[in-house]
C-alpha cells in the first residue's frame, strides 16, 4: 500500500530531525534557520537561536520575527497534512508574553485547533525553556485557495 501524502511529506521532515533546516521551500524559514524536534500529522516543533539581526532596538527578539516564526511554522504544519489544495493565511492573532535575547533559544510548537471544509485554524506556542517561560501564543486560520 502505498504511503499518504501526509506520511511521505512527514518521511521528507522527518529526514531533517535535529539538523538546521536550511532547504526549505520557504526562504523565510531557511533565513529563520530552526532545528526540527518533532514532526507528525499537524504538530511541529522547532527550536530556534535568537540572533543579533532577530532582536528589536532594545536588542530583545523583534515581535515582527516572532510573528514571522509563528505564521512560517503554521504554514509548514499544513503541509504535514497532506492536503492536495494551497492554504494561505487569513490571519495572525498574537499575544506577547515575555522577552526573548540573543542567544537565547526558543521552542515552537504548533498543532490544529480546528479543521473545517475551507478555513483551517491553527496554533503555536513559542517558549524560552532557559526560564520555563510561554514568550508568546499565535493563532492563524488559513484558507483553502485550491
Amino acid at each position: 500500500m502505498e504511503p499518504s501524502l501526509s506520511e511521505q511529506r512527514l518521511t521528507f521532515l522527518r529526514q531533517s530531525m535535529g539538523k538546521v533546516i536550511t532547504a526549505s521551500p520557504s526562504n523565510f524559514m531557511n533565513w529563520l534557520a530552526p532545528v526540527l524536534i518533532k514532526a507528525d500529522y499537524g504538530i511541529l516543533v522547532c527550536q530556534y537561536t535568537i540572533r543579533k539581526e532577530m532582536t528589536n532596538p532594545y536588542q530583545i527578539l523583534h515581535g515582527g520575527v516572532t510573528a514571522g516564526i509563528i505564521d512560517d511554522l503554521i504554514g509548514a504544519t499544513v503541509f504535514t497534512m497532506g492536503l492536495n489544495e494551497r492554504y494561505t493565511t487569513v490571519n495572525n492573532y498574537i499575544d506577547y508574553f515575555a522577552p526573548a535575547s540573543e542567544g537565547d533559544e526558543v521552542i515552537a510548537e504548533t498543532a490544529i485547533v480546528k479543521r473545517g471544509r475551507t478555513i483551517l485554524n491553527l496554533q503555536c506556542e513559542i517558549f524560552l525553556p532557559s526560564k520555563n517561560r510561554l514568550i508568546a501564543k499565535g493563532y492563524s486560520n488559513m484558507l483553502n485557495i485550491g
